[in-house]
């Protein structure tokens, strides 16, 4: 049974991450268990750094909280079994990091249809599956596994 769920979304395109979340939701409902959320913000180049505001970097972490929270309230779970967490870096190296740190069960990843560029999975969803300590399903955008 998988109790310790988690899914990552990309909060600028939370459609793709619907039908794993969905997923997510299914194998929760069948063990009890709970679901986390989680979106990785990318790390702003050095040489960018002069042309932003002091508290640029807390403003955007908090509106990225803001925005997963917003797509957690949506999930079909009681409250107390969804939760959401917003880390800045490499999306696989977060996501396995945190997949370790709550003792994940499942890892649900979202996927592109597949393209010349990207043949069977996008590089962060191979790279998940290939390293993860956990089971990893992987859902098309149809919904397809």
């Amino acid at each position: 049974m998988f109790k310790n769920i988690l899914v990552p979304v990309d909060i600028a395109e939370v459609e793709i991450s619907k039908h794993a979340i969905e997923r997510a939701v299914a194998f929760a409902n069948n063990s009890g268990g709970s679901v986390r959320l989680i979106y990785v913000r990318s790390i702003l180049p050095v040489t960018f750094m002069e042309f932003v505001p002091p508290d640029f970097d807390s403003e955007q972490q908090a509106d990225c909280e803001k925005k997963l929270a917003e797509v957690a309230a949506t999930v079909p779970l009681p409250k107390d079994r969804v939760s959401s967490v917003v880390h800045m870096g490499s999306v696989y190296n977060e996501v396995l990091e945190e997949a370790d740190r709550m003792k994940a069960d499942l890892i649900v990843v979202g996927s592109h249809r597949p393209a010349m560029s990207t043949y069977l999975l996008g590089s962060n969803a191979s790279t998940i599956v290939r390293h993860a300590t956990c089971s990893v399903l992987v859902v098309r955008e149809n919904g397809d596994t």
